[in-house]
């Protein structure tokens, strides 16, 4: 794309795993203001904002996600169902077996794909991992969007922790609570998605059943200032909806789970 920025440019070519040259500074160990020293006690830059840790220890972390309100059990799949752009949707959330070390971290990789009036959409490789106390952490994403046929119009989205100066945010705290707040996510102009706590005693129903009592979460990102998200997380399920409380409408409710 015309438009897309150089460091956008090496970020894809890079989740893919292909050869770049990253300027001075940047690379595997992120860049200036990045991560620092090597190995397990390698210190990383956190994009949790000002109620997050400033910097996270790479040898504090695990691929194995087992925070109740969002585990992440390789081999489980979820299916959800709702509406985008006014189409039917089905999105097909899977916890795969790979793993994959960013800036020292090893995550767990989820495949997300995103399927509209019955067409693939969407294709997302998300990266989660789990600190010593049980926060679960985004370290990022590869996605592209799909035409009818099945090329890759875009990759917009796209960020990975320690690459063009991205870092990784809290997606899930250990022991959410009403008024906490994070970002979930920090790649400037790019992936800005932050969290705030409504509730934790409330209660949802979907197709694959009746969840009480349910956590409520509020996402926003500055880059779209007029769209307001909420999400609903079952305690030893994970998400079980998400719907536009403001904005373009948008929903996926879960359908069913197997794997857990």
């Amino acid at each position: 794309m015309a438009a897309m920025q150089t460091g956008k440019l090496l970020l894809t070519a890079s989740m893919l795993g292909l050869a770049v040259s990253l300027p001075a500074g940047c690379g595997s160990g992120g860049s200036a203001g990045g991560s620092t020293s090597q190995g397990p006690g390698m210190q990383i830059a956190s994009g949790a904002g000002p109620n997050g840790p400033a910097r996270i220890s790479a040898g504090d972390f695990s691929a194995t996600v087992d925070n109740p309100y969002y585990p992440l059990k390789p081999g489980t799949t979820y299916r959800y169902r709702g509406e985008k752009d006014g189409k039917p949707t089905i999105d097909v959330y899977a916890v795969s077996h790979e793993t994959k070390t960013i800036e020292g971290v090893p995550c767990v990789a989820v495949k997300d794909n995103l399927y509209e009036a019955g067409k693939l959409e969407e294709q997302t490789t998300d990266w989660y991992t789990q600190d010593s106390s049980g926060n679960v952490w985004y370290f990022g994403e590869a996605t592209r969007e799909l035409n009818a046929q099945g090329k890759t119009t875009t990759t917009e989205g796209s960020w990975q922790s320690g690459v063009d100066g991205a870092r990784p945010g809290i997606f899930m705290p250990a022991d959410p609570r009403p008024g906490q707040s994070f970002r979930q996510e920090y790649y400037k102009g790019q992936a800005e998605d932050q969290f705030t706590v409504l509730d934790s005693s409330s209660a949802v129903t979907v197709p694959a059943g009746t969840y009480r009592p349910a956590l409520l979460t509020e996402e926003t990102t500055p880059l779209e200032p007029g769209v307001v998200d909420h999400k609903y997380y079952a305690r030893g399920v994970g998400n079980v909806k998400e719907v536009t409380a403001k904005g373009p409408r948008e929903l996926a409710a879960l359908a069913s789970v197997t794997g857990l």
